[in-house]
């Protein structure tokens, strides 16, 4: 398996096409200082034909849509990869103008829904979704809201949300704090970042410095933002929506993870429509830490869905 990476011009060897998009939450394109209707950056690289199925993949924080290109590397011949900078990520920027006011409460939703809205006018049909942490809590909303456009979801390392407003305005703070952090001095923050438990089965993985050196290129005051207005603080909880779940949805979680596999259980629980698969061995990156195993049973879940359709 190829190494990650996130450079434009390892996309473009792959006769990739991208696209950014600052979208509002309507189709009446809102003034850049609007606080009530506020923009929501996106940018979109798609990767093999246009009449292939289409995968749409989410990445975690700190990432941007490039880390998936190991994958769309080796499913580009059978599918259409596209792969999508979230807000504050990657090329999706936001603009110098915007400046949260209470951080945008509402926010979340707001992504969740202008992505859907993008995703409409590329589709040509439903497609299959995979998301990773923060990108999993996203992808879980916009299947949530929006099943009319996908087949099936694949969640990896990731949360429904926190049930209570105070579970919820405590992660705000805590997630203020981190913010804070990345604006002060943002390779000690990465430094803090990676030596969390989660994290700890990856940093003695060959592939560590790499993505290390790539979090490294992202923008402190747009990750700092982004952590603000899409953290688990200001997303709203999802567990009531899972029951009446209908893309069917495959819940990742790494072995070594252990608070997210006891929410991927809950969520298994939760919803009609759903497995959990547990990757031995790996924490919350299962997807860099075991890359083939990954990739295959990609492959057996979204294969299965087409021999049904």
């Amino acid at each position: 398996m190829a190494k990650a990476g996130r450079t434009r011009s390892r996309a473009d060897a792959l006769s990739a096409s991208s696209v950014a998009i600052l979208a509002s939450p309507s189709r009446t394109r809102k003034p850049m200082h609007s606080v009530s209707q506020p923009l929501v950056p996106l940018r979109f690289t798609a990767i093999g034909d246009a009449g292939l199925p289409a995968i749409v993949f989410l990445h975690g924080f700190l990432g941007s849509g490039s880390d998936w290109l190991p994958f769309a590397r080796e499913l580009s011949r059978k599918y259409r990869c596209i792969l999508v900078d979230l807000p504050g990520h990657g090329e999706a920027a936001f603009p110098e103008t915007l400046i949260p006011n209470h951080y945008w409460e509402g926010y979340f939703i707001h992504t969740v829904d202008a992505l859907a809205r993008e995703l409409q006018s590329i589709l040509t049909s439903p497609a299959f979704l995979v998301g990773y942490s923060m990108g999993g809590r996203i992808g879980l909303a916009l299947a949530l809201r929006h099943p009319e456009l996908f087949l099936k979801a694949v969640i990896i390392s990731s949360s429904p949300g926190l049930q209570t407003e105070e579970e919820r305005a405590l992660r705000r703070k805590s997630d203020e704090g981190i913010a804070r952090k990345i604006e002060k001095n943002f390779d000690a923050f990465i430094a803090f970042w990676y030596s969390q438990p989660l994290f700890s089965t990856l940093k003695s993985h060959p592939l560590f410095k790499e993505v290390e050196a790539n979090r490294k290129q992202g923008s402190p005051r747009n990750l700092a933002m982004a952590l603000r207005l899409l953290g688990t603080g200001s997303q709203p909880p999802l567990h009531h929506e899972l029951a009446a779940n209908h893309p069917p949805m495959l819940f990742m979680t790494g072995e070594k993870d252990l608070k997210f596999v006891e929410i991927a259980r809950q969520m298994v629980t939760l919803s009609s429509y759903s497995s959990l698969e547990i990757f031995p061995g790996c924490g919350h990156t299962l997807h860099t830490e075991q890359q083939k195993r990954f990739l295959d049973r990609l492959k057996d879940f979204f294969n299965t869905q087409e021999e049904a359709s």
